[in-house]
């Protein structure tokens, strides 16, 4: 049996111990990109995360040939995170004009780009549109309208459809269920063709769809491509996102080959044989990539004992607010195991927890501790809460760290105030 800590199954794939047992990823010592950058920091293993973008662009590819990747790039929207996605052939999935901005920004090719959003306002349409974006996920009628008034051109869309189904994930982010604001029902799916079809300069090629996130089961992917299947053959199908991670030593998400297998053996039984299959990968893609750092600031002996460090709802809104998920943890010097401790955040608020009954070894101030698990989501939903400087990210590759996004300033704090 292995002795390697059971907690550096969450951690990037090529995490290692030190011969002094730190925990070293993407080559770089973490109590070394601590000490030049800082806590919190978001550390990301550059070469973990091209191969997982390398995994599911090759991987659908062998599967499907002409289906299509794209990053839905909300899960982690950082200029140098859209480069290397770009860099690694993949498409861009963007909600909303920052995203876009950002990706332009980054050197993705336009055409390569995929604009979602239930409430695109006129200037985002006008924006994808004067930068060439290749595709423009249709919402609803007043998208239709909206988007063919104001093009001289012919734009590529997609329609979103509500597949109907129940993705057995948090309400919060559950998408496909009958009564989501996203997309419309199989029921008006059918006018809303016909009305695409009779457009100037709207070109349609096919379905979107997407069902949740922090899906842990191939069940409600599967279902929904047969939904939709019957609304007629299109060129294209995108089935979006919505792959779950394992965040916790209980939770066993599909592998992506799994996922795959299972996607591709649905298109093959109710889609068109040359039909494009599109996925929009995000929390899967990215999640393990990243590594937020921390410093121990008190532990409160007790029961139960209470370990702060300092970062928490500021730099980790999923773990206090937004889905209540569970983090697990490590102390970067002394690895795995140890007694059960609430660990908490800084900020002002009783939920301000990462997670109940995690174990650390002795556990001091002034330890370095590691969240794995952190690159979907953390550096999207960074805050100023009682005034938290939003943390920087650093990419982590052979033995080199460098920041590609610098952690805020208190005169940031103050920038905008007229």
């Amino acid at each position: 049996m292995s002795d390697r800590p059971a907690v550096l199954e969450l951690f990037p794939d090529g995490t290692r111990l030190a011969d002094d047992g730190g925990l070293v990823v993407g080559g770089c010592r973490l109590t070394d990109v601590a000490g030049e950058f800082g806590t919190p920091t978001f550390c990301v293993d550059e070469a973990a995360l091209r191969r997982q973008a390398r995994r599911f662009a090759d991987g659908l590819e062998s599967r499907r040939p002409g289906s299509h990747v794209a990053f839905a790039s909300k899960s982690f929207p950082c200029t140098a995170v859209y480069r290397l996605m770009a860099e690694e052939g993949l498409a861009i999935d963007v909600a909303g004009a920052g995203e876009l901005v950002m990706a332009l920004a980054a050197g993705v090719d336009p055409a390569t780009i995929v604009l979602h959003g239930n409430a695109k306002t006129d200037d985002e349409l006008r924006r994808a549109v004067v930068a060439g974006v290749g595709t423009i996920v249709v919402d609803g009628f007043d998208d239709i309208r909206r988007l063919d008034a104001m093009l001289t051109r012919r734009q590529n869309v997609l329609l979103r459809v509500i597949p109907g189904v129940d993705a057995r994930t948090q309400a919060a982010i559950s998408t496909g269920h009958l009564g989501s604001k996203f997309g419309l029902s199989l029921a008006d799916a059918g006018a809303a063709v016909e009305r695409l079809r009779a457009t100037e300069h709207l070109n349609l090629l096919g379905l979107h769809l997407h069902v949740g996130s922090q899906i842990l089961q191939t069940g409600p992917f599967t279902e929904a491509i047969e939904a939709v299947a019957g609304l007629g053959t299109f060129a294209v199908y995108d089935v979006g996102g919505g792959l779950g991670v394992r965040y916790t030593y209980d939770e066993h998400p599909p592998t992506v080959e799994e996922y795959l297998d299972a996607l591709t053996d649905a298109a093959r039984s109710h889609l068109p044989d040359d039909a494009q299959l599109w996925i929009e990968p995000g929390r899967s893609l990215v999640a393990q990539s990243t590594v937020t750092l921390y410093r121990v600031v008190t532990v409160k002996a007790g029961t139960p004992v209470f370990v702060a460090v300092d970062g928490g709802i500021a730099d980790n809104f999923e773990a206090s607010t937004y889905m209540g998920q569970r983090f697990e943890a490590t102390l970067v010097e002394r690895v795995g195991g140890g007694s059960p401790v609430e660990l908490v955040g800084r900020q002002c608020e009783s939920g301000d927890l990462f997670a109940s009954d995690v174990p650390l070894r002795d556990a001091r101030p002034g330890d370095l501790l590691a969240v794995p698990m952190t690159g979907a989501y953390s550096h999207t939903l960074a805050n100023n809460y009682n005034g938290a400087l939003r943390p920087p990210v650093v990419f982590c590759s052979e033995g080199t760290a460098r920041a590609v996004v610098r952690r805020d300033t208190y005169d940031d704090l103050l920038a905008r105030d007229l």
